[in-house]
């Protein structure tokens, strides 16, 4: 694998890791939810007075107590990811972060180690206290050989860079705990890549069978098995199915439900 291929792909994994992590962190507070309605279409159906998450203000799951929550099988992912992007930072930053100066300002840049032993909360947990969301964007910087030119100091004295290049070895590590951890984090959302049956659901307009298609990348889309032959409002794909694109997905829950309820009543004729 070339140099740059692997940065791309690092890069990559760390993106996706902090655009999904709200997702994950909605469901360790939600029990595990079924197949259908996809979980992306979950912020649209949500009554407009629930919480609001703000990422940014969470703290780490490591640094909280969870008396109860809702998805065990989610807060074991969401620990486990933390665990793997905050060691990473651990072992970036012992290889090419620059000692500080004596005497000078602290630096926002550097990774700062956790000391369990400190007594201020800050020191304990080090830059794990900031979040996830932080370490991944600082290892991204390393990824991406940030901030390792020759600068000066206030006084117009030369200075070290904060940072050496990483060597290839440590960003195919990084590459390798990076998508270990978006894997894991796609796999319990389902949004790995796959193909699945949407259960006790059967096309609202001819009966075939629906599949729902997920991807880390895509939105989800549902295509049904009749083909050609199935009346409903929406496309053919590639392969001559109708399929339900992110933006008709709300118009087929909706006709999933009538029929639903339709099926559920009982007519009583004279």
């Amino acid at each position: 694998m070339t140099y740059t291929r692997a940065v791309h792909e690092t890069v990559a994994a760390l993106r996706t890791i902090r655009e999904q992590w709200g997702e994950l962190l909605l469901a360790i507070e939600t029990p595990p939810a079924d197949v259908w309605p996809p979980r992306q279409l979950a912020h649209t159906m949500r009554a407009v007075d629930d919480e609001q998450l703000v990422v940014e203000e969470r703290a780490p799951l490591v640094l909280r107590e969870h008396p109860a929550p809702l998805n065990l099988a989610a807060l074991d992912t969401g620990l486990a990811v933390e665990r793997l992007v905050f060691s990473l930072a651990d072992t970036l930053a012992a290889a090419v972060q620059h000692g500080a100066r004596t005497g000078a300002p602290r630096d926002p840049r550097r990774w700062e180690f956790a000391d369990p032993g400190a007594v201020d909360i800050r020191r304990a947990h080090g830059s794990r206290a900031h979040g996830l969301h932080y370490a991944c964007v600082w290892i991204e910087g390393r990824v991406l050989d940030e901030d390792t030119e020759a600068e000066a100091h206030l006084d117009g004295t030369p200075a070290a860079p904060p940072f050496a290049p990483l060597p290839p070895h440590l960003l195919h590590e990084a590459r390798r705990t990076a998508r270990i951890a978006e894997g894991r984090l796609l796999r319990t959302l389902g949004l790995d890549v796959r193909s699945t049956p949407v259960p006790d659901r059967a096309c609202p307009w001819c009966v075939g069978e629906l599949e729902l298609h997920t991807a880390p990348d895509a939105a989800p889309s549902v295509t049904c098995s009749t083909g050609a032959e199935c009346a409903a409002p929406v496309p053919l794909d590639e392969q001559g199915r109708r399929v339900w694109e992110w933006g008709d997905l709300l118009a087929l829950v909706a006709a999933l439900v009538e029929g639903h309820e339709n099926r559920g009543c009982v007519v009583i004729s004279s």
